[in-house]
């Protein structure tokens, strides 16, 4: 390809090799603002967009970190705490922390190791990784890579053999937990991807060229990883296994008609723990326990699928009290600190996912981003803890904090 040719000629003039001193550099980031700001140094503009980004106005991605921030601590002094103990029991077995890496689509764009890369680096810490049906590395590469638990991410599509391929395989490669995507009956508008032309996978185009010349080391990188694509469907029974016809097939078999009985294929085809993610009110979490599921993530998609609803932070309480202690109930949406974890537990979640957070040290430096990620994530709960005088993760209540969110139904 030509504009392949050019650019790999554009980056032997300039010397540059991938990474650079940035993985040298990232110990010195001292949080995730800071890898997100790396991240955007790295990569093309309309690769950081869609990491980055959300639907619309993007009010719904804004609103999930601020609401996050109106929520405050009420410590306890003198409280004799020697030892932090962050050990959480979720769904039958007990993580080290109360943290799972969330499913993001298409990783190997912000680094050449992807998915890979993301679950070495949970599995060093002990915690589960969720490998997205749209990943850009396999279910069975991620299972060779990874030391910790393994989760699977599933949209409920119209093709209902892929599907049940992708769980064949995913439970005979020894993933555990089975997430279902339930807020996406059709994908969010996201106003940076349609700005900057963005298209999954992506293509290079003359934009690219551009971008490249600008950000030489990510450029390399992806042009030494071989072509993008979506690795768990290149290999499933889609028919055409191209990158534009994949594309083709994801777009068009969303299922705005998806409802809950089609949970009922589901777990008649998957044995194992199954958790529904997306759920905002307390009507579809008393529908999801009449399904038999083992769990709930209260999200709203990270901001990315319908704009304007509410934050995800102010939906917990109100969740978490219907549900009570029926299933696990888990949280996600603008978790970027172990204070944010702490909020969340207070306010009812057993634990937490965590997306741009990692992804932005995956783009910034690769598995060595995501595990200073994870370092100052687990660091800051376990500092939290001690200056809010908490003892142990399970000891946590919403004595802990001041609730902003105390009257919302």
């Amino acid at each position: 390809m030509p504009f392949a040719r050019t650019l790999h000629s554009v980056l032997r003039m300039a010397s540059v090799s991938p990474g650079g001193g940035e993985d040298r550099r990232i110990a010195r980031a001292p949080s995730v603002a800071d890898l997100r700001l790396r991240a955007r140094r790295r990569l093309p503009r309309e690769v950081f967009d869609y990491l980055d980004g959300g639907a619309e106005t993007e009010w719904t991605l804004r609103a999930n970190e601020s609401a996050l921030g109106q929520v405050t601590f009420r410590p306890r002094v003198l409280t004799g705490a020697p030892d932090i103990d962050t050990r959480t029991p979720l769904l039958g077995s007990t993580l080290p922390f109360p943290i799972v890496l969330a499913p993001v689509g298409m990783l190997g764009m912000a680094h050449p190791g992807g998915e890979v890369a993301a679950a070495a680096a949970a599995g060093a810490y002990g915690v589960p990784f969720t490998h997205s049906a749209m990943g850009s590395k396999s279910i069975e590469q991620v299972a060779a890579a990874a030391t910790g638990p393994l989760w699977f991410q599933l949209y409920i599509w119209r093709d209902r053999a892929v599907i049940g391929d992708l769980l064949a395989r995913a439970a005979a490669a020894g993933y555990s937990t089975l997430v279902i995507t339930a807020d996406t009956p059709v994908f969010g508008n996201r106003h940076r991807d349609v700005r900057n032309g963005f298209a999954l996978p992506p293509k290079l185009r003359f934009s690219t060229f551009i971008g490249g010349a600008l950000h030489p080391a990510w450029t390399t990188a992806f042009l030494r990883g071989g072509p993008m694509e979506f690795g768990n469907l290149a290999t499933a029974s889609t028919g055409d296994a191209s990158p534009l016809a994949l594309s083709d097939y994801v777009s068009q078999n969303f299922d705005p008609g998806v409802s809950w009985d089609d949970l009922e294929w589901i777990r008649a085809h998957w044995k194992g723990k199954i958790l529904v993610k997306g759920v905002q009110t307390r009507q579809d979490a008393e529908i999801a326990l009449k399904t038999g599921v083992d769990g709930l993530v209260v999200s709203n998609h990270g901001g990315r699928q319908l704009d304007f609803s509410a934050p995800a932070i102010s939906l917990l309480p109100p969740i978490a009290e219907a549900v009570g202690d029926r299933v696990e109930v888990l949280f996600d949406g603008g978790v970027r600190s172990g204070a944010d974890i702490l909020k969340a537990l207070a306010l009812g979640a057993k634990a937490v996912l965590v997306g741009r957070a990692y992804a932005y040290g995956l783009a910034a430096a690769g598995q060595a981003g995501v595990d200073h990620a994870l370092r100052l994530l687990t660091a800051d709960l376990r500092r939290t803890m001690a200056l809010t005088g908490v003892h142990r993760v399970v000891d946590v209540t919403r004595d802990l904090i001041c609730d902003p969110f105390s009257s919302v139904p």
